[in-house]
C-alpha cells in the first residue's frame, strides 16, 4: 500500500512535468505572449525542482517523513490549484516556482518512506512501483495533455491534479504510520546556496541548450555558473561536518555504480521522450496525437516488468542483469534510429514495447541496488543525492540529444533537423548507455543478494 501511495504521488509529478509542453502555445495565446516566452514555465518549474531537491534529506530527517511527504502533495495540489487560476504569466511563474517546491521534497522523501518501512527482501517489488510513474509521465504526458487542451481548455491540465492531491493525502494520513524524527544537525546553508546555484545553473542552461528556451549565449553563461556552483559545493562538502549531499556515500561501492552507471543510462533514456516524438512528426508526418499514441506503448513495458523484475534478479543476481541488460537497452535504443515510414506500425511498436521493459527492468535495479549497503541514519542524505544526480542526468540527456540533432544537421548543411540526423542522435545516446553495462561489472558477484534472493537461488 505504501508503495501504491507513493508511486501514484510521483506520477502526478511526472505528469505534470510533461504535460504542460503540450499546452504551450494554447497558454501563450490566452497571455498574450510569445510561445518561446512560455518556455520560462517549464523552465521555472525545473529550476525551482533542481534547486530544492538537495535539503530535502535534511528536511526529512527533522520533521519526519510522512509530515513532509503529505505536505509536499498538498503543496504541489494548491500550486496547481494557482497554476490553473493564472491571470498572467508572472502569476503562472510563481506558482510553478511552488510547484518545483512541493515536487522536490516529494519525490526524494516518497523514495525515502519506501526504505524506511519495506524490508530489503521487498524492496525490488516497492521499487518497481516506483519505476512505472519515471516511464509513465514522459510519455502519457503528451498525448493527455493534447486531449485536454484540444477537448476542453489548457486550465485541465493543471486541475487533473487536484483529485490524485486530495485523494494522495488522506491515503497517507490513513495508511502511512507516523515515523521518528532524527536530528540531522545544524543546516547547511553555504550548501544549500552552492548546491541550488549548481543545480539550477546547469539544469537550466543544459535544458535551454536543448529546448531553445534562452540564447545560446545566455545558455552558455548559465552552465558555467551552474558548474562553478557544483564545483564550489564539492570543495565547501569536504570540509563540512554535515553536508547537505554528502559526497562520502560514492565511496560505497554498490551506491557509487548506480549513480555512475544509472547516470550514463539515464542520458540515454532522457532523451527518448524529445527525440521520439520530434521524429514521427517531423520525420513521419504524423500529428502530436498521433505521435504520442504510438510513444505512449513504450510505457506499457513498465507494467510487464513489474512481475518479472524480482524473478529476473533472482535468478541472475545484480550484476548480470545491469551489465546485460544495459547493454541490450542500448542495442534497442540503436534500433529506434532505423525507424522509417516505410516500416510496419507493429514492427515500431514491437522495438518500443521491448525498449520499454528492459528500460524498466534495469530503472527497477538501478533505483534498488543504490541502498543495499546504506546504513539506516544515513538514508535520507542518500536518497536526497541520488534524486539530484537523477534529475540532472535526465536533463543532459535533452541536451545530449539536441546537440547530436543540431550537428548532425549542421554537417548536412540543412537548417532543419532531416530523418537521417534523428537517426544520428539515437546512435549517439545509445552509445552512452554503453559503458553503464561496463561499470555494473565492477559490483561483486553477491551485490544486492539479501534484496533479490539471489543467493538462496544459487543454493
Amino acid at each position: 500500500m505504501a508503495a501504491l501511495i507513493v508511486a501514484s504521488a510521483l506520477f502526478m509529478q511526472n505528469l505534470d512535468s510533461t504535460v504542460v509542453a503540450t499546452a504551450l502555445p494554447t497558454m501563450a495565446k490566452a497571455f498574450d505572449v510569445s510561445p518561446v516566452t512560455m518556455n520560462i514555465a517549464i523552465t521555472s518549474y525545473l529550476v525551482s525542482l533542481a534547486a530544492f531537491i538537495p535539503a530535502s534529506g535534511w528536511v526529512a530527517d527533522r520533521y519526519g517523513a510522512r509530515a513532509v511527504f503529505r505536505a509536499a502533495i498538498i503543496v504541489f495540489t494548491l500550486a496547481s490549484v494557482l497554476c490553473g487560476v493564472s491571470q498572467s504569466l508572472a502569476m503562472l511563474v510563481a506558482a510553478r516556482i511552488l510547484q518545483g517546491l512541493g515536487g522536490a521534497m516529494m519525490v526524494p522523501v516518497g523514495r525515502l518512506l519506501l526504505l524506511r518501512r519495506v524490508g530489503k527482501t521487498n524492496l525490488v517489488a516497492a521499487m518497481s512501483w516506483l519505476t512505472m510513474p519515471a516511464l509513465l509521465g514522459p510519455v502519457i504526458g503528451p498525448p493527455v495533455g493534447g486531449f485536454l487542451v484540444t477537448t476542453l481548455s489548457w486550465h485541465w491540465i493543471f486541475d487533473i491534479n487536484i483529485p490524485i492531491g486530495i485523494v494522495g493525502v488522506l491515503l497517507v494520513t490513513r495508511f502511512i504510520r507516523e515515523d521518528e524524527r532524527t536530528d540531522p544537525g545544524q543546516f547547511d546553508f553555504v550548501g544549500q546556496i552552492l548546491a541550488g546555484i549548481g543545480m539550477a545553473g546547469l539544469i537550466m542552461g543544459l535544458s535551454s541548450f536543448g529546448r531553445g528556451a534562452l540564447p545560446p549565449s545566455a545558455a552558455v553563461v548559465l552552465t558555467v555558473v551552474g558548474a562553478l556552483g557544483a564545483l564550489g559545493y564539492v570543495l565547501h562538502a569536504r570540509h563540512h561536518a554535515h553536508p547537505l549531499l554528502d559526497l562520502t556515500l560514492m565511496r560505497v561501492p554498490t551506491f557509487a555504480v548506480s549513480v555512475y552507471a544509472g547516470s550514463l543510462f539515464r542520458i540515454g533514456i532522457g532523451a527518448m521522450p524529445f527525440l521520439l516524438p520530434l521524429m514521427l512528426q517531423l520525420g513521419f508526418g504524423f500529428s502530436a496525437f498521433q505521435s504520442g499514441l504510438i510513444t505512449f506503448i513504450s510505457a506499457a513495458g513498465a507494467l510487464v516488468t513489474k512481475p518479472v523484475a524480482r524473478p529476473m534478479l533472482q535468478r541472475f543476481g545484480f550484476r548480470s542483469v545491469l551489465s546485460v541488460n544495459a547493454g541490450i537497452s542500448a542495442v534497442v535504443l540503436g534500433l529506434t534510429a532505423t525507424f522509417r515510414p516505410g516500416w510496419p506500425i507493429i514492427a515500431i511498436y514491437a522495438v518500443l514495447l521491448i525498449g520499454g521493459v528492459f528500460r524498466s527492468l534495469q530503472f527497477t535495479a538501478y533505483n534498488t541496488i543504490a541502498y543495499a549497503d546504506i546504513s539506516p541514519e544515513r538514508m535520507s542524505r542518500a536518497t536526497s543525492f541520488y534524486s539530484t544526480l537523477q534529475q540532472l542526468s535526465i536533463t543532459l540527456g535533452v541536451t545530449v540529444g539536441a546537440a547530436a540533432l543540431a550537428v548532425s544537421g549542421a554537417i548536412a548543411g540543412k537548417p532543419h533537423p532531416r530523418l537521417a540526423d534523428f537517426s544520428v542522435a539515437f546512435v549517439v545516446v545509445a552509445l552512452f548507455m554503453v559503458p553503464a553495462a561496463l561499470l555494473a561489472l565492477r559490483l561483486p558477484a553477491s551485490a544486492g543478494d539479501e534484496m533479490s534472493g539471489h543467493a538462496t537461488a544459487r543454493r
